[in-house]
């Protein structure tokens, strides 16, 4: 099964103050307005391939949210940063019946959406796959009722920077042959391909043509990795988009250490304007 990822989901406890990270970053977002359920709300920072970066706090005490958001609540509460990814769906009940028929958890489809700041009201469809949180390890599935162009579009912003979209989400977990034969049952994939990477202080997985890098702590080593796993569970890490030249983008962007994925150069924007986000550029 092929995935194609429809947005990656950056939580924290104040939007504002989300939204003036990115922006001195060189990633200015555009207000999304409220979800339906009237507890969160979000900005987005639309790419050329269509899909997007949504950052999402809470409007009400976030321990009263329902539903898909219910998961995120702690995610929020502690300004986890990267937190949850969705894929897109052009039949979500046919997926989503697919997948229970190959013994996977699923939970929906489920009606959701929000309203804009025009007023214009969004509606979709979701469902969970998997255990914990939606999009946490496995991503969640979104289809749109109401045209697509209505939720997202490319940042005008952002034209002429090279960003297209997003490139992989790297997912904290604890046990890597477990959790990649998770993947692999799942989707049919491939075994991916492994490295160290003393960097980014993980031993990393990547699956050839899909978005999903796994990243496991050192065995016997106290690590950044392995206290976000220890404070927030197995869930994204980082986030890394696709550039079309890496060289002209520190010219744009506060980028800071650089280094190679899988033969691949990458560049990271600097951390401590992101608010502790994890976030890279990467050809």
């Amino acid at each position: 099964m092929q995935l194609k990822t429809d947005h990656i989901t950056v939580c924290g406890s104040d939007l504002e103050a989300l939204r003036r990270a990115f922006r001195e970053a060189g990633l200015p977002s555009e207000y999304g307005g409220s979800h339906a359920s009237g507890i969160t709300h979000m900005a987005l920072v639309g790419f050329e391939d269509g899909s997007y970066l949504e950052l999402v706090t809470p409007l009400a005490k976030s321990g009263s949210a329902t539903g898909m958001m219910a998961g995120w609540a702690k995610f929020m509460e502690m300004n986890a940063g990267p937190s949850a990814w969705a894929v897109e769906s052009a039949d979500i009940a046919a997926d989503v019946e697919c997948l229970k028929a190959s013994g996977v958890e699923v939970l929906g489809p489920t009606p959701g959406g929000r309203t804009r700041p025009d007023g214009r009201v969004l509606e979709w469809e979701t469902a969970t796959v998997g255990a914990g949180p939606a999009g946490s390890m496995l991503p969640f599935m979104i289809q749109d009722k109401t045209p697509r162009s209505w939720r997202v579009q490319p940042s005008m912003d952002l034209q002429g920077s090279g960003i297209m979209g997003v490139a992989a989400v790297v997912l904290a977990v604890r046990d890597l042959p477990k959790t990649t034969s998770a993947f692999r049952k799942v989707y049919g994939w491939n075994a991916p391909s492994v490295e160290e990477n003393l960097d980014f202080g993980a031993t990393l997985a990547s699956f050839a043509e899909t978005p999903v890098v796994l990243a496991a702590p050192p065995t016997h080593e106290s690590s950044w990795l392995r206290e976000r796993l220890q404070r927030l569970g197995e869930c994204p890490a980082a986030f890394l988009l696709y550039t079309q030249s890496l060289a002209r983008s520190p010219q744009r962007f506060p980028l800071r250490r650089t280094g190679r994925w899988f033969g691949r150069p990458l560049a990271w924007f600097d951390q401590a304007t992101l608010r502790e986000t994890r976030l890279g550029l990467i050809e």
